[in-house]
């Protein structure tokens, strides 16, 4: 499966810095688009999930406004008025419950709940995987999901060599259910303005790699946080359908393609190495998206795997 054209190696570079948990060969990353994510059994989050936000850094308040917006906006009502809508985009992620024979799974609600400040870099602004378990830890640890934001001036460890942001599942401290140690799970993602937008913050930069287009302008003004909308958006999709690592994907357990990773680069209609698709532009400021959020916000967000029609679905 390895790539058979220049342009074919380019949406696989794409993959590697967008919405990717680990390093891959390039035969592990070209999927047939036409098998459906394997689900393997694992439980889903399911009921009443609160999402714990843990800034870690500078960020402005209008930066934090950005990402706030964006959760709040998944759970709005669906309504005829400005569409598409990110909650539009997150319905895709229902479609893998049905397909479960878990009663239990049929029905994930998110709502924003705390938000907790560490301005003051307590861990330092060079940060290892065990740190950002840390400082995920930090968040309630039962029916939930911490998001771990890193601000632009912090250094993770294999950021930009070949990740924006990862998800992943850690043991909670707290007290056992039925003997089982609880899980809970965790998300991060980097500000990659300073460090390598070329490569997390695509489309809204010039690419490092493959073919050379005019980079769009963000929506929210700010390269380096649309891009953390970006992949934050596929991580948190993967977290619902796979959190902790035996849920739907394809390919190893240790670097799998999820719901968005399994449509790298493709954000609207036509899409292809390079190009993001045909997007929605506002008229006043010439910036590409292809979702509506609350307070007039407008995104751009992945394509995500539908396992209904086995392709990739785009709000445009």
């Amino acid at each position: 499966m390895v790539s058979q054209c220049f342009l074919q190696i380019f949406l696989l570079m794409i993959t590697i810095f967008q919405i990717s948990s680990a390093a891959r060969n390039l035969n592990e990353l070209v999927q047939d688009q036409s098998q459906l994510l394997h689900y393997h059994n694992g439980p889903l989050l399911y009921g009443k999930i609160s999402v714990n936000l843990i800034w870690y850094g500078n960020f402005k308040p209008s930066q934090k406004a950005i990402i706030t917006d964006f959760f709040t906006s998944i759970s709005s009502p669906i309504s005829q008025t400005n569409q598409p809508s990110v909650s539009a985009w997150w319905k895709t992620t229902e479609k893998y419950y049905h397909l479960t024979s878990n009663k239990k799974s049929t029905r994930l609600s998110l709502s924003l709940s705390k938000q907790i400040l560490d301005e003051n870099y307590s861990l330092g602004k060079s940060l290892t995987n065990k740190n950002l378990i840390e400082l995920a830890s930090k968040g309630d640890q039962r029916d939930s999901i911490n998001v771990v934001l890193t601000s632009a001036d912090v250094a993770v460890e294999r950021f930009c060599m070949d990740r924006c942001g990862s998800h992943g599942s850690a043991s909670s401290s707290a007290k056992p259910v039925k003997g089982k140690n609880v899980k809970f799970a965790y998300i991060w993602v980097g500000n990659s303005e300073t460090q390598c937008p070329g490569q997390c913050a695509w489309p809204f930069h010039q690419p490092i790699y493959g073919p050379q287009s005019p980079p769009l302008v963000a929506p929210n003004n700010d390269v380096g946080l649309d891009g953390m909308v970006i992949n934050l958006a596929g991580l948190l999709a993967g977290t619902a359908t796979n959190p902790f690592g035996n849920g739907y994907f394809q390919g190893p357990a240790e670097a799998p393609l999820e719901a968005a990773s399994a449509c790298p680069g493709v954000y609207g209609k036509g899409a292809y190495p390079g190009y993001a698709g045909d997007l929605l532009v506002d008229s006043t400021t010439g910036a590409s998206y292809n979702a509506h959020g609350d307070n007039g916000r407008k995104y751009l967000l992945p394509a995500l795997y539908d396992p209904s029609t086995s392709s990739c679905s785009t709000l445009v």
